[in-house]
């Protein structure tokens, strides 16, 4: 799980990316909005976990922006702010859960855990079994019936791969978010090797390859899930 960690406070920063990182959790971390801001545009995460008050955009615009393209990944905001209304102001914007400083790092842990358990348990209900044209596909099994009526396999790296296009459907996924998705950092394939994945769901699952419906490369950025 990748959790972005905005805080401008060094000492707070350190102490909460140590701990997430002990739970196993990889962190990026940084203490200005706007380069927080840069990496949720270029990266994957599966949690935000943002300080209110930051230099040059603060969290409760980053919730704002986000929210306008992704409504699926879980925010949680940090502040030393304890009025009602400015938590009022951060649900309204669209943070699933609100902290105040100081925090005690236990509490904060249970609630990062809690809402990535939720998260997970929302996308799992949601891609258990898809279908798409006369295509279905099972992420459990990773078993599929393609167009033709045959019966197939995936790898786990295919259905991995897949199940990310599908949940971005009609979304321009970038090569940098699928390698971080699918294959994490101890292995960085090539672009070649995510277009020969791209070129066998061609074969699998288009009725012309050539003329691809569902299976999109967009040059120099990724590719995309037409969805239905």
């Amino acid at each position: 799980m990748r959790i972005l960690l905005v805080e401008d406070e060094e000492s707070i920063r350190d102490a909460v990316r140590l701990n997430l990182e002990l739970e196993g959790y990889e962190v990026i971390t940084t203490g200005n909005g706007r380069k927080a801001l840069e990496y949720i545009h270029g990266q994957h995460f599966d949690l935000l976990l943002l300080d209110v008050m930051l230099p040059e955009v603060d969290g409760f615009s980053i919730t704002e922006q986000v929210r306008l393209t992704n409504n699926e990944v879980p925010i949680l905001l940090l502040t030393a702010k304890d009025m009602a209304q400015d938590r009022v102001t951060g649900l309204k914007k669209g943070a699933d859960d609100y902290l105040t400083k100081p925090f005690n790092l236990e509490e904060l842990l249970l609630r990062v855990s809690k809402l990535l358990r939720r998260s997970q348990r929302v996308k799992g209900e949601a891609l258990e079994y898809f279908e798409f044209g006369d295509n279905k596909v099972n992420f459990d099994t990773y078993e599929a019936i393609t167009w033709r009526g045959e019966p197939i396999t995936l790898t786990k790296k295919e259905a991995m791969l897949l199940k990310l296009l599908v949940e971005r459907k009609n979304e321009v996924v970038s090569r940098n978010q699928i390698l971080q998705a699918v294959w994490g950092y101890d292995v960085f394939p090539s672009t070649r090797t995510i277009d020969n994945f791209i070129l066998a769901f061609r074969k699998y699952f288009e009725k012309d390859p050539k003329q691809p419906r569902y299976f999109h490369s967009i040059r120099g950025i990724g590719y995309k899930f037409a969805g239905e």
